[in-house]
């Protein structure tokens, strides 16, 4: 497939809008704890959506997972499974911190994993030495990580400068170091999805080559590799929601909500939840397959945009009102570098097509 870095931009900048914008929805589901709801949304986000999207649009789904060799099929599934522990406290990261700062800090340490380890272990970072497309979209890595940094600081700012009443006002369970702890565990640990990814390679080639004798488009070649990471993560997340079902006394929420609550709408919620929460890797499956030699540097993008948007969700809720102009400043700074970081690393993916094309 001919790379197309920018169109590629495109895609990651949608994906990113969908992983920023899935929590919306589990804000109006009454009567239900976080494990039940949880636990409803990955079903669908985890196992339904990956199987039927992957299913329809890719010939012979099952020929191509089942000629995979076992070895990658485990070393896939055991990366998702090690991501679904980061996707586990994830979600309480946010319940701490709320939408903005939550992502900011979870999400500074999962890019740095997730974008860096995969080419440093495969030789590919050692060519930065002689490469101007790479030395500009390590750059553009560099940039998104000040970027994160200055989400990050606005958010230590918001902290110390909202008293603790009016933090609860817009997060009801707000509570900063218990939820940095989180965030940063969840961070390292949901850069395993970029690994799952990665080792999943044989899959999309596979993928690639039952697409092209069918006369589909190669754009979706990194969608049956999504089945496999998703699984993990699905069986890591189930038996966590379980317990906690169980621990709390929570399994009965499944059939009746607490209160008045009414039951299908906090399923219609959920599933809703799971679904936007899949399309950010749908999304990204296909921009992944635009940005050329250097595709490693999609997990940037990704991030840097899942970060821009959950930021500018966080203004239009409220969680920076009542904040000084430093905090707001700093929020600017994060959100203009983020977006500056997207296209300096789409400019290195096209330098780099183009001096692919040129030889």
């Amino acid at each position: 497939m001919d790379a197309n870095p920018f169109v590629g931009l495109i895609y990651h900048w949608i994906g990113g809008l969908a992983a920023a914008s899935f929590y919306l929805p589990f804000k109006r589901v009454k009567g239900w704890a976080w494990e039940t709801y949880w636990l409803i949304a990955g079903v669908f986000s985890w196992i339904l959506a990956p199987i039927v999207l992957a299913a329809l649009l890719v010939p012979d789904l099952w020929s191509v997972l089942s000629a995979t060799s076992g070895r990658t099929l485990a070393l896939v599934y055991f990366w998702g499974v090690m991501w679904g522990v980061g996707g586990l406290t994830f979600g309480l990261s946010m319940r701490y911190l709320g939408i903005a700062l939550g992502y900011a800090l979870a999400l500074g340490l999962c890019t740095a994993f997730g974008t860096l380890v995969p080419p440093l272990f495969s030789g590919e970072l050692a060519r930065v030495t002689h490469d101007r497309a790479l030395q500009i979209v390590v750059l553009g890595v560099g940039v998104c990580l000040i970027g994160i940094v200055f989400s990050g600081m606005a958010g230590v700012s918001k902290e110390r400068e909202l008293t603790q009443e009016h933090k609860r006002e817009v997060i009801s369970e707000f509570n900063f170091v218990k939820g940095l702890i989180v965030a940063t565990f969840a961070g390292v640990m949901s850069a395993c999805f970029a690994y799952g990814l990665a080792a999943g390679k044989p899959i999309g080639d596979s993928a690639a080559a039952h697409l092209a004798a069918g006369g589909r488009s190669a754009l979706w070649q990194n969608l049956p590799v999504l089945v496999v990471v998703l699984l993990g993560g699905f069986t890591t997340n189930f038996i966590w929601c379980v317990v906690l079902n169980a621990r709390n006394r929570t399994g009965h929420q499944y059939a009746r909500a607490e209160g008045n609550a009414p039951l299908a709408a906090n399923y219609a919620l959920s599933a809703s939840a799971g679904v936007i929460w899949y399309l950010q890797f749908f999304f990204y499956s296909m921009g992944q397959t635009k940005m050329g030699k250097y595709d490693f540097s999609s997990w940037t993008l990704h991030m840097a945009s899942i970060i821009l948007f959950s930021t500018l969700w966080g203004i239009m809720l409220h969680e920076w009102a009542g904040t000084s102009r430093r905090t707001r400043v700093l929020v600017a700074l994060g959100i203009f570098t983020l977006i500056f970081s997207t296209v300096v690393v789409g400019y290195g993916n096209y330098v780099g097509a183009h001096s692919a094309a040129a030889h």
